[in-house]
This record gives C-alpha cells, structure tokens and sequence, in this order.
C-alpha cells in the first residue's frame, strides 16, 4: 500500500471528477490520502470530502500565501477546529519567500500560531518551506525548545542545513514529484541522505506531477512514479519504499487508522 501523504482534493474536486480520481488511486495501490486544508474559510470542504471517504483524512492550516489574510495570531480556533475525527495533522503552515504573496511577519506569527496548535493538540504540524531555510530553521528551533512538537517539511525541495535540523528535532521529510525531474540532482542528493524510516511520499496534487506524467494535472495515483524513483536512489524495492513510507505515514499521522487486512 501507498500512503499519498499531501494533496490537495478540494482543488481536484473542483474538476467535477474526484470520485474518479479516488478510483483511479485505489487501482494504483494508494490506500490512505491526507487532504490538505490551505485557508480556514475552506476548511469544511476540505473536512466533508475527509468525512466522505474510508481511508481519507485532512489537515487543518493556513498557508504561508494566504497569511496576510486568514494568518493565525494564536491557536486557539486551530485547537478548536482540530477535534474534528478527520483532522489529523496542523498545517499547512510555513514561510514561502519565493513569491511572497504574505508579509514576512505575517508567516511568521501564523507559523508559531500552527506550532502552538500543533504542540497542544499532539497532532504533526505540515511544514512548508520555500527560499525561507534560515527562518525557518530558526522558528522550528526555538520553538521546539519551548516544548517538542512532531511534524514533517512537505515537498522537500531547500537544501541540507534544513533537513539536517528538521531530522535533529525528530520531523520526517516528503518527498514529491521534484524528485522525478532531470534538474534535480541537488535534490536527489539531499533526499540520498535522509533515513528510510523519516521519508514520506507525496504528490501535493494538483501540482508537479512526476515523470513521466510531468505537464498533466497531478493526482493521488501518481505518487506511484515517485515511490518508484524513490527506491531507485535509495536501491531498495518498490514494496520495501511502500512500506516503509507508509508506516511511517501512519506513525506520523497517528489519528489515522491503518485499515485492518479484510476489513
């Protein structure tokens, strides 16, 4: 079994075709899909396509684009909204310097908002982290000497110093369908060096679909692609990286529950 640990099925949905795509990624042996909220005026929608489907779960977070907006300046309504048997994970959460489409400060503060909710609930924060390795190294270590806190770096894409301190504090690294590029050699080496049992798999659907489905709209059942090239870089089998990825999933995840063979 597959476990696509980040997509975006709210989106997918807006297509008119996610009861085809769920079919399409049960064929393709992904078993478990994490559903990730952006924005907290979408959070029911997110949540209901969760409560719709065996083996779906979501998160509950605001995006470092959407800060300025919908930023969070405490926990509280994410602690809140965190009961709900669907949400697994805090997050996504983060900074993202590359565009920018939030002030700094604004990401920042809703960060530390999502670590607190995430701290106080148990459950894992989803980070994201784009051309912001510094801060965000920053905030995860001062943050998590307030108090340890379990999470995972999303669609790993910045360079080792990062993964080094997010290994140290005891997160786990995703890895998307970047992998599968020609031009990510950088990436690949990086990924090389992180241990089996801290590596999920992702697709962040609808976005960068791997080789050889790059330019088409991603989907869960693509996350096969970068389980395959996964376990060629780290020379291992397919069934092992679907295992191991997925019990890691599951230990990360914890909320979630691992169907039971023959249920």
């Amino acid at each position: 079994m597959l476990v696509d640990s980040h997509c975006h099925l709210d989106y997918l949905a807006r297509d008119g075709d996610l009861e085809a795509v769920i079919g399409r990624a049960r064929e393709a042996g992904v078993g478990a899909m994490i559903t990730i909220c952006t924005k907290l005026s979408e959070f029911e929608t997110v949540r209901a396509i969760a409560a719709r489907h065996d083996g779906i779960w979501c998160s509950l977070g605001v995006h470092p684009h959407e800060a300025e907006e919908e930023g969070q300046r405490t926990a509280k309504r994410l602690v809140e909204l965190a009961a709900h048997d669907e949400v697994v994970g805090i997050g996504e959460t983060g900074l993202d310097y590359f565009y920018e489409h939030s002030p700094r400060e604004a990401q920042r503060q809703s960060f530390r908002a999502h670590i607190a909710a995430a701290r106080g609930t148990g459950l894992p924060l989803i980070v994201h982290a784009r051309d912001a390795d510094e801060d965000t190294i920053a905030i995860l270590k001062e943050e998590h000497a307030k108090g340890p806190f379990g999470g995972v770096i999303h669609c790993f894409t910045a360079g080792p110093d990062l993964a080094r301190a997010a290994l140290d504090i005891g997160f786990y690294i995703s890895a998307a369908g970047i992998l599968t590029f020609k031009k990510a050699e950088a990436l690949r080496d990086v990924l090389q060096e992180v241990p089996l049992d801290r590596l999920l798999i992702e697709t962040d659907a609808p976005y960068l679909a791997p080789v050889p489905m790059r330019g088409k709209r991603n989907e869960p059942a693509f996350v096969a692609h970068t389980a395959a090239a996964l376990a060629k870089l780290k020379a291992v089998s397919m069934d092992e990286i679907a295992r191991a990825t997925s019990d890691n999933a599951f230990r990360l995840f914890a909320k979630a529950r691992r169907a039971q063979p023959g249920a």
